[in-house]
């Protein structure tokens, strides 16, 4: 079973950046094929970025540029991080995993991290 705790969200003026972070438990993350989703009140959870077992990565066009997904496996840890935001990046930040790139959904989620960007 897959544990996942996000942190690192906050408050942060528009333009400034934020680095939020998912621990891992009960499964080494280099083994996993992970992302970054986010849901805005009233929206649709959409996915932001994407990171395989082999380090490549794929980013939502919104956030292509500015975030950077990598992976800590010292820590066992996803990181996201976000520079220059914007107000539209304003939404709870969760973190998934699955044991396959092939498998057709993420099985394994956190509860999320609140990211609030301010103009």
């Amino acid at each position: 079973q897959v544990q996942l705790a996000e942190s690192g969200g906050g408050s942060v003026q528009a333009g400034g950046s934020l680095r939020i972070s998912c621990a891992a438990t009960g499964y080494m993350i280099d083994g996993l094929c992970m992302g970054w989703f986010r849901q805005a009140p009233g929206k649709e959870r959409e996915g932001v970025a994407h990171i395989r077992r082999d380090g490549s990565a794929s980013y939502a066009d919104s956030v292509k540029g500015r975030f950077t997904i990598s992976k800590d496996n010292a820590k066992n840890s996803l990181l996201l991080q976000m520079n220059n935001l914007k107000p539209d990046d304003t939404a709870l930040y969760y973190c998934a995993a699955r044991r396959s790139c092939l498998a057709p959904s993420y099985m394994y989620w956190g509860q999320g991290t609140q990211v609030t960007v301010s103009s």
